[in-house]
Formats: structure tokens, sequence, C-alpha cells
């Protein structure tokens, strides 16, 4: 086994290790959340590779869906009263593949009781500047809102601006519009006009990001509405995207319902929601909750490009 490669799987256990070791000197609680699942992610950025179960149709429903996070099950357990708690473990997202993006990957994922969005981002930076002293590194950190950022980068109102001028702020950028929408445009700008230039020695939070991309977070009141959510950058990786989370059962199944129309507007297939999240989500504690890259995390640490070289075995050798 090569030196660079050995060394790069002992970073690997130790960023383990420390995590473990963060979450329980904050009384965190680890869990295990299954894989396979009767229900679909239905977000219409994220296809879920699926499967059929081939036992005994007592055992439960036949079709099943890779997980491509632990979110729902967690939800699940914090609505039973599991408390504060935490999964590190892989998911699966299929069609996703490339120098940031591996099939199979590794996600840490977490949950506070009776935080909201901001108090969990300062709890993310703490943890990213103590990933990074495992390689004697810190990093300088800037915290601003989603419209603060596209202002001072593109010289653009991010919730106000036309679709045309957004268009416009791609620049020479060639990209077919047809079936995109306005959120599709604004992440077209983040990731390819703005992520490249972000620091590389800096921690980036994002917050407030605009209302129509609220997923499972909140939505606050005002002119124009916002999300209750945060990014986290570290250099130009995006590692972590959390929520101060909902808890209206009847407001997640019309997003989940909307998410399904967007699915059947492009093509793909209507897939089945969580009808046992959202049996739970009225009894769900007041908490926030993100997810977190480890791969790209380690990318950061090791300093590499591509997510292969902080894999054991990429997807094109498994």
């Amino acid at each position: 086994m090569p030196g660079a490669v050995r060394a790069r799987l002992q970073l690997r256990a130790r960023l383990y290790a420390l995590i473990r070791e963060f979450f329980a000197a904050r009384a965190v609680l680890e869990v295990e959340t299954p894989m396979l699942s009767a229900a679909a992610n239905t977000d219409p950025n994220i296809e879920s590779f699926h499967t059929d179960f081939s036992g005994h149709i007592d055992a439960g429903a036949r079709a099943r869906w890779l997980r491509s996070s632990p979110e729902y099950p967690l939800k699940r357990l914090l609505a039973a009263g599991s408390g504060d708690c935490y999964e590190l473990g892989r998911v699966f997202r299929n069609g996703e593949a490339g120098a940031r993006h591996n099939p199979e990957f590794t996600l840490l994922e977490w949950y506070r009781i009776a935080w909201d969005q901001r108090r969990l981002a300062d709890e993310v930076i703490e943890l990213v500047q103590a990933a990074l002293a495992l390689v004697g590194r810190g990093a300088r950190i800037e915290v601003l809102s989603y419209a603060e950022l596209f202002a001072r980068e593109l010289g653009l109102d991010a919730h106000r601006a036309s679709d045309a001028e957004l268009r416009v702020a791609l620049g020479d950028r060639q990209v077919d519009p047809a079936g995109l929408t306005r959120d599709d445009w604004l992440d077209l700008l983040l990731g390819h006009r703005i992520q490249p230039r972000l620091p590389a020695d800096r921690i980036t939070v994002l917050h407030d990001y605009p209302a129509s991309q609220c997923a499972l977070a909140r939505v606050l009141p005002g002119d124009p509405p916002l999300a209750a959510r945060f990014e986290v950058y570290l250099g130009t990786q995006e590692l972590a995207n959390g929520y101060h989370e909902l808890h209206d059962a009847a407001e997640q199944r019309r997003r989940f319902a909307a998410d399904n129309r967007t699915r059947l507007a492009r093509g793909l297939a209507e897939l089945p929601v969580d009808e046992r999240l959202l049996a739970a989500l009225d009894a769900l504690p007041d908490c926030a909750g993100v997810a977190l890259g480890v791969d790209r995390l380690l990318m950061a640490l090791a300093g590499c490009a591509s997510i292969a070289e902080v894999l054991a075995v990429p997807f094109n050798q498994a």
C-alpha cells in the first residue's frame, strides 16, 4: 500500500475518533438507523438507489431505497424521546460521481434539542476547527447572510433580482435554460461564480437562504420570508447543510407533494413519501439539525483535489 494512501486512511480513523470524542463530551448519543427504507427522498435534485426485497411479503414492503441521508429515521427517534443524537455512516446517491462526489459516501448528521440554526452553526465551526487541529491548521471564520454574499460578490439582490439578471450574472457559462427555475440559477451562481472564490483558509457560514430553498427547514416570516437554514464551507468545499427543523406534518406533506410535482415535470419518477416520518413530525421537539460530508472534510484536511484520494476504494474500483 502506498504511504500516502495509508496516511489518509489513518487520518480518517483519527477523524472518526475525534468526532466520537467531540459528541461524547457533549452527551450527544450515537445511534444507528436503517440504510434501506420503504420511503424515498423526494428531493428533485437527488436520485436514490432502488432495490427490491425478495423475502416473505409479511416482512415489509418489497420496494426499498438506499438512504441518501439518515434524516428521516433520526427525526423519528427524536420524536420518540431519544434526546440529542448523531449518526456517522454511509449514505448513497445515484448518478453523483466526480471530483467532489462518490455515489456512496460518509455523512455525519446530528440534532440538538432546543437549539436554533445559529447556535448549531457555531457547533459546526467548533467541530471543523477541532478537525483542522489534527493536521496543525486553523481557519478564519466569516458569517454572513445569503443576500450579503450575493451582493458583495456579484452586486445582485439574491431575493429580488429577475431571472434575466441572474442569467446575465452567470457570464460566459453555457447552460441550457430549459426547465431551470429561479433557484437553479441561484445555485449555478453560487456554485460557479461565488464558491470558487472563497478563500482556502476560511470557514464561511451562510445563513438566511431564500424561503424557496427551505427543504425541511422552518420559514422565517418577513419581507422577504427566509429559510432558517445555513451552510458551512471550508475554503471552496461545501461541508455542511443545517436547519432549524420544521415540525409541522401538514406543511411537510405539502412540500413532499411539491417535490413530486417537480419530479414529474422533469420526467422523473414520483416517489413514495415517508409516512412514518409525517406521523412523527408533530411530536418532533424544537431542534436544529445538520449534515456534514466527512469525505469532503478529509479532502480539505489532506489537501486532496479529488474525493477518490481519501477513499479506501473509490466507486470505479469497487
